[in-house]
């Protein structure tokens, strides 16, 4: 089955598709992991990244969606996989189109001001990415693997948050009318509740 994770930053779609992954056995592929991979690997579609990355400049479209065509022809993506911050407009949306099915959307629903505290009081392993929450979770070293938390730098910036949750509304949110003239689509609000809560949530409303 080939899954796309939608919801703004903090909806905690990248938790949820981590656990979707997981119990499935099909990869969980994010645009940001694609682009540091492709890159790292040296491929050609990442080393034509690169060349915008260096210079600070957004990959295009173009090039992004080669490069998405380039991970999920890959083995381990044979059986499905799950996309996680792609696509993020309809441009995108039919580029995607044109080289694969999707089989399901789970959009992943959550006020402003409930994403915008979760991000806030986000923390990230700075070994294994386990992500983690100051509201219930005290500590300061991974349960996990024992490495120390950190705050990522684009979650401590409200006003940066603000403007990407308006962006998202705007070019992402929608998509979900463009989907769900073609696939199912699954709309979950995950705004009450903890992280468990909701993960159990999307697996009963979606029977996956």
């Amino acid at each position: 089955m080939n899954i796309l994770m939608m919801g703004p930053q903090g909806s905690g779609k990248g938790t949820v598709g981590k656990a979707i992954s997981e119990k499935h056995g099909i990869p969980l592929i994010s645009t940001g992991d694609m682009f540091r991979e492709a890159m790292a690997n040296q491929t050609p579609m990442g080393i034509e990244a690169k060349k915008y990355v260096d210079n600070g400049i957004l990959v295009p479209d173009d090039v992004t969606i080669k490069l998405v065509k380039e991970r999920i022809s890959q083995q381990d993506c044979e059986k499905g996989f799950i996309l996680d911050g792609y696509p993020r407009n309809k441009a995108q949306a039919q580029a995607l189109d044109n080289i694969t099915n999707i089989d399901m959307i789970i959009s992943l629903e959550v006020s402003e001001e409930e994403a915008i505290e979760r991000l806030v009081t986000r923390r990230t392993c700075s070994k294994c990415s386990a992500i983690y929450n100051t509201r219930s979770y005290s500590k300061d070293d991974c349960e996990k693997c024992g490495a120390p938390l950190k705050v990522r730098q684009d979650d401590s910036d409200i006003e940066a948050i603000k403007k990407r949750f308006a962006t998202f509304k705007e070019q992402t949110l929608p998509l979900i009318a463009y989907y769900k003239q073609k696939t199912t689509v699954k709309e979950i609000d995950v705004t009450e509740g903890t992280i468990q809560d909701n993960r159990e949530k999307v697996f009963k409303e979606t029977g996956l």
